[in-house]
């Protein structure tokens, strides 16, 4: 399976925004971006004035790396948008919400959607009491996501050293058991990614 394996808060300082790869890191003053607010490499520092092309581009980029998906798979995930019906945009950003790594992740369950990957890829959950360990897979209304018996110890005490998080309105989450459930559509309301998903559309449109 192709992934980026290179340095995470380089891509931060790319796109001259956080977007929280690094979990807690993010929110420390070892935050790359916090010390080096500056594009990587040695022309960092330079003044640059974007084309309309590469506002768009960037905002591609952002989006795609802050799911972690590659270019090919993120185009594949377009085109089904075009396909769905409602705004494109808003599509599309539902369907990277749907991934089971960030569902994992809006469950406060990872402090990064690299780590719920790791922890999917892991096969810590199961999905309708079968365990999966594919994290893209894409979760409808109503299905069941949990961590698996074995695990359960693990994430109970990951839970209580982890600050509070705020679980969106789509999804349910029982802290008890472990448990939850997509209940309904993602909101782009919801969506702190940042993002204009229009620029995207432009983008593939051009």
């Amino acid at each position: 399976m192709a992934r980026y394996t290179d340095s995470v808060c380089r891509l931060c300082r790319a796109e001259g925004i956080k977007l929280f790869l690094k979990g807690d890191r993010c929110n420390s003053p070892k935050c790359a971006l916090t010390r080096r607010s500056y594009r990587p490499g040695m022309h960092g520092q330079a003044r640059q004035k974007l084309s309309e092309y590469a506002v768009r581009l960037r905002e591609k980029q952002k989006v795609r790396r802050v799911y972690g998906v590659l270019e090919k798979q993120f185009r594949r995930y377009y085109k089904e948008a075009t396909r769905l019906r409602g705004v494109t945009g808003e599509v599309l950003l539902q369907l990277l919400e749907r991934r089971m790594d960030n569902v994992v992740f809006r469950m406060g369950l990872a402090s990064s959607r690299p780590q719920a990957r790791q922890f999917v890829r892991h096969g810590f959950f199961a999905v309708n009491g079968v365990r999966s360990d594919i994290p893209s897979i894409n979760l409808k209304n109503g299905v069941t996501i949990a961590v698996v018996e074995k695990k359960q110890a693990f994430f109970k005490a990951r839970l209580e050293g982890l600050h509070s998080v705020r679980v969106p309105s789509w999804l349910s989450f029982d802290a008890t058991t472990l448990t939850g459930h997509v209940v309904s559509n993602p909101t782009r309301e919801e969506n702190d990614t940042p993002a204009n998903e229009q620029y995207i559309v432009e983008y593939y449109s051009r």
